[in-house]
């Protein structure tokens, strides 16, 4: 098995993003920032003031219009990635192609998101509904080290199926294919996958919230806590564009070494 190269993929990703940028960022600024940003504000102002001080004993009914525009923003996302998939995955491809074979292609990775949660879903109640009956019977501690293994499985299951957005743009299977490749493809490179996304993660959220400070800083100069709001949730937007167009690309090029080490 070839060993999966963070540096080549990266190097790719810079001078792909770098030649089609006029192409890549208005989609993740449409269809992965944008709806995030619109739900947050959208958000009761309840739900806000419990999501600055979270418990669980006080968490807020949610709405179920608010409900549905969470589910219609994951949706937006999704089908966001999957038209960036595809720009990266098929040069030459224009956007409005991408765009018809992303909304193609959504409804298999909707199907096998539906089935692996659920999957996800049954294992975490075995996981939890054990270590609460181990915490009735051996105390608080051992059901804390159950929780951590819910954890682990959440996010060994998570990076597992890292590629399946790519396997699901780039191939012409249905749903239970489609999961069983992503699975293959991840299989030997777990710890680079899981390395790579975490890095994402930490640099997103960094330089993130540090645009959204300082934008926001300035926009409530001008327009008060309000305009502070939206400025920096329009920043923090923009920034998280830039940077999910990286990782997209680079996950992109992970595949195709992935997937031609499994041929």
């Amino acid at each position: 098995m070839t060993t999966m190269s963070i540096g080549k993929a990266w190097e790719e990703a810079v001078a792909f993003v770098a030649r089609e940028a006029a192409l890549l960022l208005p989609v993740a600024l449409l269809f992965v920032a944008l709806p995030g940003l619109i739900v947050q504000e959208m958000a009761p102002p309840e739900l806000q003031a419990w999501l600055a001080a979270p418990k669980a004993e006080t968490m807020p009914d949610i709405p179920a219009s608010y409900s549905l525009s969470i589910m219609i923003a994951v949706i937006l996302i999704w089908f966001g990635s999957l038209t960036l998939f595809a720009l990266a995955l098929r040069p030459g491809i224009s956007v409005k192609e991408a765009l018809r074979l992303a909304l193609t292609r959504l409804p298999v990775l909707l199907g096998t998101s539906l089935l692996a949660g659920v999957v996800l879903f049954g294992l975490l109640f075995l996981i939890v509904f054990g270590g609460v009956l181990l915490g009735m019977v051996a105390g608080p501690a051992l059901a804390v080290l159950v929780g951590a293994v819910a954890v682990v499985a959440m996010v060994f299951i998570g990076v597992r199926l890292s590629l399946l957005n790519p396997v699901v743009i780039d191939r012409q299977d249905g749903v239970i294919v489609s999961l069983r490749q992503a699975w293959a493809l991840t299989r030997g490179h777990f710890w680079r996958l899981l390395a790579f996304l975490a890095v994402m993660m930490i640099l997103s959220t960094i330089v993130g919230s540090a645009a959204q400070v300082v934008i926001g800083l300035l926009g409530g100069l001008v327009a008060g806590p309000d305009g502070a709001r939206l400025a920096g949730g329009l920043a923090a937007a923009a920034v998280s564009s830039v940077i999910q167009v990286y990782m997209l690309v680079m996950l992109a090029r992970l595949y195709r070494q992935a997937d031609a080490s499994a041929r």
